[in-house]
């Protein structure tokens, strides 16, 4: 339990299931998902989520008949729900349940907690929300994820304090985007590789095709076959110059080719332009989100001179940023290597 509330705190987990809609001056910063298998068979779904209050009060929830501050819904079928900070003042509801601490003003609040879903049974959810990009950890050896919406991308592996996860990447998520995905155990995902081919003919095989190419050109006459001269006058083509004509069919065959390759030819170096800005779009994702850590970091020292944070709440950001910063920095290394 104490490697997954460190994993948890590292990672700076979001709730999958979605949220209600909260203040434009509320802003969830970071979104990750940990999805791991129970002993008992139920699938385990561990997160938390980092809430920035940039308004000049603090946040006690919208409305004047709402209760509570963060009010999270649960998916049907949720069990053994366990919420890790007890300060937060949680409350359960008849969808899930609902905080009462209230987010300071130009402050932030980390809410974690984790709960069970029956084996075989979907995770459906929405945010109610933008997010850049919403990441999907699975250890690796425990399964795989079949997302049904949005497409993503194939999975990569990763290397969390000793522990391999396979991440998925869901890019540019809009507010009520509906996200859908099963878990596969018996399902490992495959890194991709590349296959060449060869040629499987063995030079044995080779030097008898040449010989008998050879014998073939040793025994062709030296003139036109009688019967195919015969065969020929007495078809409708007669009127035509048989060696003209082979050269008009030979020429429309080679065009046919040429035109076939030159198009081949255009969609590979459209798939490879396609390849190189999805590369390059990607690269200015993660550069923009290690300029967003960094700033944080540097904000976070500024609250900790100003004494506006407990030492305890201050080290645990500071960890989790750092963390996180270096989870990118390695999937930056990626392009500069």
């Amino acid at each position: 339990m104490k490697k997954i509330a460190l994993l948890l705190l590292s990672l700076l987990l979001l709730p999958i299931a979605s949220v209600n809609a909260i203040s434009e001056t509320i802003k969830v910063d970071m979104h990750y998902i940990v999805v791991d298998p129970a002993e008992d068979g139920n699938l385990n779904l561990q997160h938390m989520a980092n809430y920035t209050n940039s308004g000049d009060e603090e946040y006690r929830g919208e409305g004047e008949q709402e209760e509570g501050v963060l009010s999270i819904s649960l998916p049907a079928g949720a069990l053994d729900l366990q919420v890790q900070d007890e300060s937060l003042g949680m409350q359960l509801t008849n969808t899930g349940f609902r905080t009462s601490s209230p987010i300071p003003a130009q402050g932030s609040q980390i809410l974690s907690y984790s709960y069970q879903l029956p084996s075989g049974v979907p995770v459906v959810f929405s945010l109610d929300y933008p997010l850049e990009v919403l990441q999907v950890l699975v250890p690796e050896g425990k399964g795989s994820l079949q997302f049904s919406e949005p497409v993503t991308a194939d999975p990569q592996q990763i290397q969390i304090d000793s522990q391999t996860y396979w991440m998925y990447n869901v890019l540019n998520i809009s507010s009520g985007m509906k996200i859908n995905f099963t878990y596969e155990k018996d399902i490992q995902p495959v890194a991709e590789s590349s296959g060449t081919t060869t040629d499987s003919n063995t030079p044995a095989e080779e030097a008898s095709e040449q010989n008998n190419a050879g014998a073939v050109t040793r025994s062709a006459p030296e003139f036109h076959n009688p019967g195919h001269l015969r065969l020929w006058n007495q078809s409708p083509l007669k009127k035509f110059d048989p060696h003209i004509l082979m050269i008009v069919l030979g020429s429309i065959l080679v065009a046919g080719v040429g035109y076939y390759s030159y198009f081949r030819w255009k969609n590979r170096l459209l798939e490879q332009q396609l390849g190189s800005n999805k590369e390059e779009a990607e690269f200015k994702q993660l550069v923009a989100r290690q300029n967003a850590i960094m700033d944080k970091i540097i904000q976070l020292e500024e609250y900790n001179a100003d004494g506006q944070l407990k030492e305890e709440e201050y080290l645990a950001k500071r960890s989790a940023y750092k963390q996180h910063l270096v989870q990118v920095k390695q999937n930056l290394s990626r392009f500069v290597e």
